[in-house]
């Protein structure tokens, strides 16, 4: 399961850009759908169509994944899509859905634990339930395990560099970025985070 925080405003007020898709990481600006591309050979279209629509659905279907947000509304005081910006935060219940689907065993948040990020609420989602990750691993991404109560059943988490821009910073960061990016100067962002969610995937 795909876990992301929410769609940026113009998805709500349906003010969207030329090459949005009206559907979960539909936005232009984002590289989830990008990323899967390249990984599939999905050869996606980039309109807001409900052909477009219509092959990100089929594609999850095929591979039983399922997308969510990890929220389900908040307020913002200034019109952005930036995490960090809202307020009164209302989260879903992940931990129901994991109930109602048994053959869900990884969650890949697209981001890690600052603060408004998808992992910094499901810790806060499992904190009320009693519950808490545990590290499997600490390197870049980040990988968590807990098990759910009812069933006694672990799930793995998996924290991918969040696939937008405003992450691109923190990607041009990291030293295996830098030293690809020395190798090949035509290497991007988005080549990086291609490497690093296919094995996930």
């Amino acid at each position: 399961m795909i876990v992301g925080t929410l769609p940026p405003p113009r998805f709500t007020m349906g003010n969207l850009k030329r090459g949005d898709v009206n559907f979960c990481y539909g936005s232009i600006d984002g590289q989830l759908w990008p990323i899967l591309d390249r990984i599939f050979n999905l050869n996606l279209t980039y309109e807001n169509t409900p052909g477009a629509i219509a092959q990100r659905k089929n594609f999850l279907k095929d591979r039983k994944i399922g997308i969510c947000d990890i929220v389900a509304s908040a307020q913002r005081s200034k019109i952005d899509a930036s995490d960090i910006g809202m307020q009164d935060i209302r989260l879903r219940n992940l931990l129901g859905y994991l109930e109602a689907y048994p053959n869900v065993e990884t969650i890949l948040f697209t981001g890690g634990n600052s603060k408004n990020g998808p992992e910094y609420f499901f810790r806060k989602h499992l904190k009320s339930e009693g519950l808490r990750l545990s590290v499997v691993s600490s390197d870049v991404p980040r990988i968590h395990e807990f098990t759910l109560k009812s069933t006694s059943r672990r799930i793995t988490t998996i924290s991918l560099t969040a696939p937008s821009g405003a992450a691109n910073r923190a990607v041009g960061s990291f030293p295996l970025y830098k030293r690809l990016k020395g190798e090949d100067p035509n290497f991007t962002t988005l080549d990086f985070r291609v490497l690093q969610y296919r094995p996930y995937f």
